[in-house]
């Protein structure tokens, strides 16, 4: 078994949350380059050979482990996107991105500032969350663009977008049209890439690809690179509304996706797998993944997070065992 360096263990102390504070350039886009796209291929029985090996060959004990879940905490997009969803329920979650673990536990941990990535809700609750994150420096992150499906009206989605932007979202959350992608639009998925880069404005655009429908590996690889090309500040799994959401083989196939692009173009696009992500152990794995692929510079909110929310409470189970060598309820880790 083997164990993750010390150096990886230092970037749970950095929380940098306020999205416009960059560590790098932000991505502008470029102009479309088709020959580029038609080039990449996907090597479907090697990545997930590859995938398959993952929880092995990489393990995390103790106060390494405990450094890499503090880490795991300060990139989740702390989410909930149901029906049912109440102004008093999004308050709830955010008092918890506020103080997402007991506070004797992160003093404990020398950790007493730590919080979330974002929060992640419908157009309806982004003044109602920006209201109860005002001071904490928390981006508050909406879902647009006809979400899930995008199949609504195309003035409307990119309407929606502006309307969020202006009731105070940081981070704008589109979905692509999937019909482009499985019938090679690539022209078409480069424009309203485009569009609705530029209706974001300084909002940071995450473009979720929608995985699990697209097909093919292939596929995933196109679409991620055409969306970086249209200006995508975030290339992201999911909407969690699919029937498969994040999976280690699209992961990495959309990891070696921006690697390719910015060694390319010199821009770095971050990453965010979203939907089935629950337990810590899994989070981990992922965050193994992404040093191996990327390196530490994607380490930190402005390049990685977790779509989730029932993730942080079983982090949460698992830093009181490593503090009290028990673990307790998962009701006693409730969201809000």
């Amino acid at each position: 078994m083997q164990t993750l360096t010390p150096e990886a263990t230092l970037t749970a102390q950095t929380t940098g949350h306020q999205l416009p504070q960059l560590s790098h350039a932000r991505n502008p886009g470029m102009a479309l380059d088709l020959d580029w796209v038609a080039s990449v291929q996907a090597n479907t029985s090697a990545i997930e050979r590859r995938c398959a090996t993952l929880g092995g060959r990489r393990s995390v004990k103790k106060d390494f482990q405990a450094a890499w879940l503090l880490k795991a905490i300060s990139v989740i997009d702390l989410t909930t996107l149901s029906g049912d969803d109440t102004e008093g329920r999004v308050e709830r979650l955010c008092a918890k991105a506020r103080q997402p673990v007991r506070a004797e536990m992160l003093e404990a941990l020398g950790m007493p500032d730590l919080k979330v990535g974002a929060v992640c809700v419908y157009h309806d609750m982004v003044e109602t969350a920006v209201k109860a994150l005002e001071g904490s420096g928390i981006p508050v992150a909406a879902v647009s663009t006809g979400f899930p499906a995008g199949l609504s009206p195309y003035h409307l989605r990119i309407a929606e977008i502006g309307e969020s932007v202006k009731a105070g979202a940081q981070e704008i959350d589109i979905v692509i049209s999937r019909r482009h992608v499985l019938t090679q639009n690539w022209q078409a998925l480069y424009d309203e890439t485009r569009e609705m880069r530029a209706a974001c404005g300084d909002a940071h655009m995450k473009t979720i690809l929608a995985t699990g429908e697209l097909g093919t590996l292939r596929n995933v690889a196109r679409a991620s690179l055409v969306c970086m090309m249209g200006g995508a500040d975030f290339i992201k799994t999911s909407t969690g509304k699919e029937t498969v959401n994040a999976t280690l083989p699209v992961t990495l196939t959309m990891l070696r996706c921006i690697r390719e692009y910015d060694e390319r173009t010199g821009f770095k696009v971050g990453y965010k797998p979203a939907g089935g992500i629950s337990k810590a152990k899994d989070a981990l794995v992922y965050l193994s993944l992404l040093k191996d692929e990327l390196g530490l510079p994607w380490l930190q909110p402005d390049l990685f997070r977790f779509g989730a929310s029932s993730l942080l409470g079983d982090i949460e189970r698992q830093l009181e065992h490593h503090l009290t060598g028990r673990y307790s309820a998962a009701n006693r880790h409730a969201m809000g």
